[in-house]
């Protein structure tokens, strides 16, 4: 089974609201939502490569804080590596150039959104947790 190493970011805005993703329909696991982010290179740090494809996914610079968890999630033909991070945006405004949208949701209601499994541990932790 082959597998890969992913990172994602929880961008918190001034109110304390999480950037949620909506894959676009032309995404494996469309219309599920996701903490942006995306594959790391070989060889890449992985605070690198997360300042990288939040570069290229949503044309912002953030800081990248503390990490929050790294999930291991099998799906049925990869198993994902996934290491999430809590981020802010150092630069520029959040642009949905791969998702089909982006929405800042406050932390309480992440749990209302229909999320790639792999994603569902970093939800359960930051839900209603103002202090991460």
């Amino acid at each position: 089974m082959k597998g890969i190493t992913v990172v994602g970011a929880v961008i918190r805005d001034e109110n304390n609201h999480i950037l949620c993703a909506l894959r676009s329909p032309t995404m494996s696991m469309p219309n599920y939502w996701e903490f942006p982010g995306g594959k790391v290179e070989v060889g890449e740090d992985l605070k690198e490569a997360l300042v990288r494809e939040i570069r290229e996914e949503l044309d912002v610079e953030i800081v990248v804080h503390e990490k929050i968890t790294d999930v291991k999630h099998q799906y049925e033909t990869v198993e994902v590596h996934l290491h999430t991070y809590s981020c802010s945006v150092r630069s520029g405004e959040p642009v949905a150039k791969e998702h089909r949208v982006l929405e800042w949701v406050s932390p309480e209601d992440l749990e209302g959104l229909r999320w790639a499994p792999a994603d569902i541990p970093t939800v359960e932790m930051v839900s209603g947790d103002l202090q991460l």
